[in-house]
């Protein structure tokens, strides 16, 4: 039995593990896979102070007060901020790392030095504390390798990402070495498959390619359940 946290990316929460959740606890897998401060169900907490390093704490703390060791750390999307800064501040409870189409930024990098953006495409919707696409820029962009019913389920469950989630401070997280797997998504454009391989390189990581777009927890379940376990096997 393996020990897997998975952690969404932006616009999401825990419900975009669901299908490849249950697939890992048929499996036998211990499984948790925490909705970020924010995010999904818990918007209605959005306020002034979130960030990567705030939610990468409380990463650290479920893993501690749930008793998690030899921990298979899996973010997605922006979600690799996330587990990068949860795994430096639990170092001695990770096994492995694995990034699924997701960001890791070197010191001194953004998310907005990494991530292409069309120079046509419409700026994002903005409150106090979140941003993120319309519906429409949903569709098209972040789930257009879907099809209805899944489509309108997903659109139904998007929300806003906090603000300041998008910035971290990686330094000592890089200055370190980490048993690591890169899933890259060859039909998504961000992140660069330049980047995926950067990180890859930096960390000496297995590499994998998945013919899916962004979210392939969400419709490509099975394949992504066997390259998990995959990686919680090494």
């Amino acid at each position: 039995m393996a020990n897997f946290v998975l952690v969404h990316g932006s616009f999401q929460g825990s419900w975009v593990w669901k299908p490849t959740v249950r697939l890992l606890r048929d499996a036998g897998h211990n499984v948790h896979a925490p909705t970020l401060d924010g995010c999904a169900e818990r918007r209605h907490d959005l306020r002034e102070g979130i960030t990567a390093t705030t939610m990468a704490r409380e990463v650290a703390d479920l893993l501690f007060y749930e008793d998690l060791d030899d921990v298979i750390m899996v973010g997605t999307s922006s979600g690799g901020l996330v587990i990068s800064k949860a795994a430096e501040l639990s170092r001695d409870k990770i096994k492995r790392l694995v990034y699924i189409d997701a960001l890791a930024p070197q010191p001194g990098e953004t998310t907005a030095d990494i991530v292409i953006r069309d120079p046509g495409q419409s700026p994002y919707e903005e409150t106090e504390f979140a941003r993120g696409p319309n519906r429409e820029r949903m569709a098209s962009w972040l789930f257009s390798d879907f099809e209805p019913p899944l489509l309108d389920w997903a659109i139904e469950r998007a929300t806003m990402h906090p603000k300041g989630a998008s910035v971290v401070d990686l330094d000592k997280f890089w200055a370190q070495s980490w048993p690591a797997t890169v899933i890259c998504c060859t039909l998504s454009v961000n992140p660069p498959e330049t980047h995926q391989r950067r990180t890859a390189e930096k960390l000496g990581a297995d590499w994998h390619e998945m013919e899916a777009g962004h979210y392939p927890m969400l419709n490509h379940p099975e394949e992504m359940a066997r390259l998990l376990m995959l990686a919680a096997e090494k």
